[in-house]
């Protein structure tokens, strides 16, 4: 991966001198702003209000491929070099971010890290009982975190309101816009972390099993409800051993669980095997959408985070019954 960062950079240097100079001799440039990932980039878009510097936002992550799995191509790295503010989430995933802005032509840049931004907020992966452990050996000593920052409304708020300081930094002559806007959006996530709170309160369970790798530990957390799981949310593993699904399904009977869930894009045999080795074969399986897979096209067809977000709420409603 070093090895390839280095040649996109060899690349971008030659290219982005050449774009640099040309800059010079055009009008003002537009404001460029670049995120990797959806809830990012949706973020943005709200705060950004009517948009009055006429912003130009670009979401990195735009073909379906999830943060773990995500490789820089050469017009990535040209894009972020040039651009006003760069957001990122800041795990380990995104371990190609420092080599990509060591060429930076924009020497102002404002680089957001969210993991940093949330400090002592940010937990670790943990495994709970019956997760089943992965195959590849971790790094003795080293602390993996859950970069799933994004499915929490309370972290949600926080990381707009800095995304909006940063808004303010290279756009100060608009403040008051982006202001009013997060104000707006603030307001929003506070309704739908209520309406959470509330279905929580008023389910009859307060435990989820998740026939899938786990990406929702932050929305657990928040709401302090409990999980088994498959997997850890990062986890490369994508067949469960028997021993894990037999586990699954006795703490389904075990709890009275009425349904089993995935992630979306899962094909759902792990939850339905777990279902079949279950006493009561009538449970269903549910889906909640990490927002990992949301495509530039799905975005054009109106995808947005507090939408995604909504309708998980109908699913947890679903699976807390």
């Amino acid at each position: 991966m070093k090895r390839l960062i280095a040649v996109i950079l060899s690349v971008v240097m030659v290219l982005t001198f050449a774009a640099s100079c040309s800059s010079k001799q055009g009008d003002s440039k537009k404001l460029k702003i670049v995120t990797t990932i959806f809830p990012e980039y949706d973020w943005v878009m709200n705060l950004l209000g009517d948009n009055p510097a006429g912003a130009e936002v670009t979401m990195l992550l735009d073909k379906g491929v999830d943060l773990h799995s995500f490789q820089p191509t050469v017009d990535d790295i040209i894009t972020i070099s040039s651009c006003d503010l760069f957001i990122y989430v800041g795990g380990e995933s995104d371990a190609w971010v420092h080599d990509a802005l060591k060429e930076a032509v924009n020497k102002d840049m404002v680089v957001l890290n969210l993991m940093e931004v949330l400090g002592s907020s940010v937990v670790e992966e943990e495994e709970v009982p019956g997760m089943q452990a992965e195959e590849e050996e971790e790094e003795e000593g080293k602390v993996e975190y859950d970069e799933h920052i994004w499915l929490s409304l309370k972290n949600a708020k926080t990381l707009c309101g800095k995304i909006t300081e940063s808004l303010k930094k290279i756009d100060s002559a608009n403040a008051s816009v982006y202001d009013s806007a997060l104000e707006t959006y603030k307001g929003k996530l506070d309704d739908l972390d209520g309406q959470y709170q509330k279905a929580v309160s008023g389910g009859t369970k307060d435990t989820l099993i998740f026939g899938d790798r786990f990406p929702f530990r932050y929305m657990t957390d928040d709401y302090k409800l409990k999980y088994y799981a498959a997997f850890k949310g990062c986890s490369a593993e994508s067949e469960a051993s028997f021993e894990t699904i037999v586990f699954l399904a006795g703490k389904a009977d075990e709890l009275g669980i009425s349904c089993i869930l995935k992630i979306e894009n899962s094909d759902g045999k792990i939850a339905q095997s777990i279902i079949d080795n279950s006493k009561d074969k009538n449970r269903t399986v549910l889906s909640l959408d990490s927002m990992q897979g949301i495509t530039g096209e799905d975005v054009k067809n109106g995808k947005t985070y507090l939408g995604i977000m909504e309708s998980n709420l109908e699913t947890l409603k679903g699976a807390l019954k």
